[in-house]
Order: C-alpha cells, then sequence, then structure tokens
C-alpha cells in the first residue's frame, strides 16, 4: 500500500506575539521564524516520521527548492512535485503568548494544478493505495473523481472549509480528518456526539475522526466507536498538532493498527508536535513516539 499526499506547501512566517493582532491595530513581534508547512507538506511529513513510503504531488515555485530538500531528508518521494512559474504558497502566522495562533494564507504555486498533472500523476497509482488531501488546492474535485474512478482509498481533511468543497462529491471519501469546526461546517450543528451521529447518517460508508482539541479525539463508523483523550503537555505552538494527528493515524491504517491503537498513538505525536515550535520541525519520528508511550 502506497500512500499519495497531492497537498498544499507553504514557507510559513511565523510571528511570536503578545496576543493575536485585532483589526486597526499595530503590534510589535517579539520573534519571526521562517518554517516549511503546508498542510499537506506537514501531513506528509508525519507520515514519512511514522514510517510510511509515502509520495509527495503538488506544485512549488522558483523559491520553493526547500521542500525537495526537506523530501531527501525524511524519505519522501518527491516525482509528482512540479515547479511552476510563481511564488510558492506561503502563510503568515501569528502566535500568542498561550499558543494559540491566526493564521493567513497566500495559495501562489499551491493554486496552480492542472487536469494533465493530475491525470499524469493519479496514473502510478491504483486501488490498493491511499490518497490524502486537503483543501489548500486547487482541482479537488476533479482529484476526487479521478482517484474514485481508480478505486483509491481517499482521505479528506476538509481545511480550511469553504464554498470550494461544495462542488466535492464527499460520497466518494473514504476517511474524514477533521476538527469540531469543520464537522459543524458540514452538518450545521455543535455538539460533538450529534456531530458524528450525523456524518454517519451522511457517510454511511466512511471512517470519521473528529478531533475536538483539548477534549481529545473521537473515532467511528457504522460497527465501532472510540474515544481518546490528549495527552497533557505545556503548548508552544500548535501549528501542525492536527497535521501530526492526521499522518499518524493515517499510518495506523495503513499498517491494520487497531484503532484505539492508532488514535493513542496520533494523540501522543501531537502532544510532543505542539510542545515545540514550527510545523515541519515539530513533528516527531516514531521511535520518539513509540518511547514516550512506554
Amino acid at each position: 500500500m502506497k500512500v499519495l499526499n497531492i497537498g498544499s506547501m507553504n514557507l510559513d512566517y511565523v510571528y511570536q506575539l503578545d496576543h493575536i493582532v485585532q483589526p486597526g491595530e499595530t503590534e510589535s513581534s517579539s520573534e519571526l521564524n521562517v518554517h516549511l508547512g503546508g498542510k499537506g507538506m506537514n501531513q506528509t511529513v508525519a507520515l514519512a516520521k511514522a514510517g510510511v513510503e509515502v509520495y509527495h504531488g503538488g506544485m512549488i515555485g522558483e523559491d520553493g527548492n526547500a521542500f525537495l530538500e526537506c523530501c531527501k531528508e525524511f524519505g519522501i518521494n518527491a516525482d509528482y512535485i512540479k515547479q511552476v512559474n510563481t511564488k510558492t504558497g506561503h502563510a503568515i502566522i501569528q502566535i500568542d503568548k498561550n499558543a494559540q495562533n491566526c493564521i493567513l494564507l497566500y495559495g501562489g504555486a499551491n493554486q496552480q494544478l492542472t487536469a494533465e498533472y493530475v491525470d499524469e500523476t493519479l496514473a502510478a497509482f491504483g486501488a490498493e493505495d491511499v490518497l490524502l488531501l486537503q483543501n489548500e488546492i486547487n482541482m479537488l474535485p476533479y482529484i476526487v473523481d479521478k482517484a474514485y474512478e481508480k478505486g483509491m482509498q481517499i482521505a479528506l481533511n476538509p481545511s480550511p472549509f469553504n464554498e470550494k468543497l461544495d462542488a466535492v462529491d464527499m460520497s466518494k471519501i473514504s476517511i474524514f480528518l477533521l476538527n469540531e469546526v469543520e464537522g459543524g461546517q458540514i452538518t450545521g450543528l455543535t455538539d460533538p456526539e450529534e456531530i458524528i451521529a450525523k456524518l454517519l447518517e451522511m457517510f454511511p460508508h466512511a471512517k470519521i475522526v473528529l478531533t475536538l482539541g483539548k477534549d481529545g479525539a473521537i473515532y467511528a463508523d457504522s460497527t465501532q466507536r472510540h474515544f481518546q483523550p490528549i495527552f497533557k503537555v505545556q503548548a508552544v505552538d500548535t501549528t501542525a498538532a492536527g497535521d501530526t494527528f492526521t499522518g499518524y493515524f493515517l499510518a495506523g491504517v495503513c499498517e491494520n493498527m487497531p484503532i484505539p491503537d492508532a488514535l493513542k498513538m496520533s494523540a501522543k505525536a501531537s502532544s510532543i508536535a505542539v510542545s515545540r515550535p514550527g510545523a515541519v520541525p515539530s513533528i516527531p519520528f516514531r521511535a520518539e513516539v513509540e518511547e514516550a508511550l512506554k
């Protein structure tokens, strides 16, 4: 089983502040760091660090070579990363003294995918393989349709949630990995139990992973249901918490790990990630996660 992630690659400009800037306000930052990020690349790195054979697809600009170096460093197959004549996507991230963040995205090269590129990339994958997607790239409806035709297992993190997702045939999604805000936006509900019930009603054949921040995570499908509390730590930067959870959970799925064990591993990996600054740099390796679970 191979995992293909056609996902975003962003240069993250991370500003440390006392509080998130309000409209009309000017505030000085105490620190600026530039990290590799993007939900796509974060999740690919999490998969790779968890020990999965992962292929990353997507677009970078001429300023995006650091992503190719990152793939080389972590053993990620970068054959499907293409360079286009525009700026690499980037994000401006504010982090306050309580480790809460606020993110402004610029799509750049992430919005330059074409049908021809998608067809060429998917040609190398088949029904035994997993496709992971987020909503920081274009062509999402087309990618879902083509992967579904090939019988691939499609995992979707519908983030950021916006009107672009209306065109995606969600009935073709095998695994939803989403937080309670996104779950609420899909279902129109606010209570986690009601969100889970509604998602299973809407997508009865799907596996649902609903993360609840400090309240843990819930897994549900048509036959089983599990709850996973968080591992409490002192948070430094929560930017890649959900992406780390997603990567590690899919790693567990690929290994046919029992769902409770996959959830526990994912929660532990996330707890380590939030205790460190940055996105890609904060994601732990599998050995570290396993040692922490002993």
